[in-house]
């Protein structure tokens, strides 16, 4: 059986699924580069960040500045990831959508029908197997690829905020 045999059998909720999967893997990767981007070019950032702590001679006020422009800039490259969480939570309960519809439709052909041809009962039951391994297969590559770059946006952060820190502290009389 080849994938579009799958996609025909678990019906409307397996396109859906699809869609989803694509929005998020493309999602994925653009927040990848975008991150990878902000973790080569940390530096520039940082020097960014500090051109105004020279106004003000409090390094408190200074240090204060800094950390919640670094938290701006990490709300900035965070854009974005919610759908991916979203795709996450959501994929495993439109599985279970299409299992329910697919056992409900095994009910109504075996009310109709009776039980003489089991291939009416299997298509429903089939349908529901499918949409179920639909909805874990992009649910668990995207949980884990949120997990993924959410941990990549925290390492920056610690970074540019230990960076900052020395920076404005280093020259402390």
């Amino acid at each position: 059986m080849n994938l579009m045999h799958y996609m025909d059998q678990g019906g409307v909720i397996m396109y859906i699924l699809l869609g989803l999967n694509i929005l998020g893997f493309t999602t994925m990767i653009i927040k990848f580069i975008q991150i990878l981007l902000a973790k080569i070019r940390r530096k520039k950032i940082l020097e960014m960040l500090l051109q105004s702590r020279n106004a003000i001679s409090n390094k408190d006020a200074n240090h204060h500045i800094i950390k919640d422009r670094i938290t701006e800039k990490m709300i900035q490259l965070e854009g974005g990831l919610s759908t991916i969480k979203i795709i996450a939570s959501i994929a495993p309960l439109l599985g279970l959508l299409g299992t329910t519809i697919g056992v409900l439709l095994s009910f109504e052909a075996i009310s109709a029908q009776g039980l003489d041809d089991p291939a009416i009962f299997a298509k429903g039951i089939s349908m529901a197997l499918i949409t179920t391994v639909g909805g874990l297969i992009v649910a668990i590559p995207h949980y884990i690829g949120y997990n993924y770059l959410i941990s990549l946006l925290d390492s920056l952060e610690a970074t540019l905020n230990k960076e900052a820190t020395t920076t404005i502290y280093r020259d402390r009389s």
